[in-house]
């Protein structure tokens, strides 16, 4: 365990001392991550360590221990006043374009790979759901640096939040029905499914923000508070579980919450949003991390023609998305339009993958004949968003400025 633990160690000091240097040349910070795990993993391989990966336990680090800090952290740095503003865009972003979306990379996929055995269209639904799920944390701090507008920023940070927890929610439930954990259904009944299982979760987690508020009238100190807020997340995702509703949607619901109550003190609690930061960075660095100690060259060689089928399906789909269907939800009324040209940007930066695809495609459980396809398609379209669609948006912002 002592070898195990210097060597992830070693992995996030190499990482703190290289994110300032890809700060400074504009490379996305994830993709130096995935190449820094899988250097140190073939060189401590090499030198006869362990590197401790095993898939037995993935599933439960990646759903039980990263996917909640990333989740509740986004959420409760969310600005609740223009979140409001903005919020049918966003929910139109998040789920009617999420759905679309994973309908669109399974038929693609479908089509393309053209194998019903070993592909069939659970599988490639599965792989849908988990492509949906956008992250533009790769673009945001570029596009900050550039000065693009902060409603842009809002939308892209808010649709990532939203997205991922749908996505995760329709991901999960996907999965168990090719496990068998739960029957496969008919569209409208796993459409009723889907429903119950986010508002149940929404339900849990106001309910355990609400406690959590309460609680905090009796907290001063902000550790305390620290405390709490760590316990507020990850009490609300147990509990959903144990009720088997979306733990994913109880924490996001959760996050907003507590979110808007400290914009509202005096103080803002900056302390805690500088807490949830830290476990962000550290949840969002490891999930990179272990991508990249768990990268095999053979995903790039065996798999190459799913991988291209996987980004080209995710372009079209966020294209379609975008494209179509948003312009059809800034035509509502009460909602402040969108200037043409952040459509293209909305596509091409909003529409990059990372960590909860990442998260997601870690988690698969081996015993799907279909999990290396999925797994491959996944890691493959996270390295296209870093290294070409993250890298590419600050050139599409020069050239769309009026």
């Amino acid at each position: 365990m002592l070898q195990i633990l210097s060597f992830y160690a070693a992995l996030l000091a190499g990482a703190l001392l290289l994110e300032p240097l890809a700060r400074r040349l504009q490379v996305p910070f994830g993709a130096v991550l995935v190449l820094l795990g899988f250097a140190g993993a073939e060189l401590w391989i090499a030198a006869g360590g362990d590197t401790g990966i095993h898939w037995r336990w993935f599933d439960e680090l990646v759903f039980h221990v990263l996917l909640p800090i990333l989740i509740f952290e986004a959420a409760y740095n969310l600005a609740p006043r223009q979140l409001l503003r903005n919020l049918p865009l966003i929910l139109t972003l998040a789920l009617p374009v999420m759905l679309l979306s994973t309908a669109v990379i399974a038929a693609l996929l479908y089509v393309g790979i053209a194998h019903p055995t070993g592909f069939p269209w659970l599988a490639a639904l599965i792989a849908g759901a988990l492509l949906s799920a956008t992250d533009p944390a790769a673009v945001l701090e570029l596009l900050r640096r550039m000065g693009a507008p902060p409603r842009l920023r809002l939308l892209l940070d808010a649709e990532g939040v939203f997205n991922d927890a749908n996505a995760i929610v329709l991901f999960t439930l996907l999965v168990a029905m090719a496990t068998g954990a739960r029957p496969l259904a008919h569209w409208d009944e796993g459409a009723l499914a889907l429903l119950g299982v986010l508002v149940g979760g929404a339900l849990v987690g106001i309910a355990g923000g609400a406690l959590a508020l309460l609680m905090a009238r009796a907290v001063t100190a902000q550790a305390q508070r620290g405390v709490l807020t760590l316990v507020a997340a990850y009490g609300v995702f147990a509990a959903a579980r144990l009720l088997d509703v979306s733990g994913v949607v109880a924490v996001l619901c959760a996050g907003l919450l507590l979110g808007r109550a400290r914009s509202a003190a005096a103080d803002g609690d900056a302390a805690l949003s500088v807490l949830w930061a830290y476990k962000a960075w550290l949840a969002n660095t490891l999930l990179f991390l272990i991508a990249g100690i768990t990268f095999q060259v053979g995903m790039f060689t065996d798999q190459w023609l799913a991988i291209l089928l996987g980004i080209g399906a995710t372009l079209a789909a966020r294209a379609a998305g975008v494209f179509l269907v948003l312009p059809l939800a800034a035509m509502l009324p009460g909602i402040e339009p969108l200037p043409g040209r952040w459509y293209p940007l909305l596509w091409w930066g909003g529409g990059t993958r990372g960590a909860v695809t990442l998260a997601l495609a870690l988690s698969l459980p081996v015993e799907l004949p279909y999990w290396w396809t999925v797994q491959s398609i996944a890691y493959g379209v996270v390295l296209w968003s870093l290294l070409v669609q993250a890298a590419g948006t600050p050139l599409l912002l020069r050239w769309l400025r009026p």
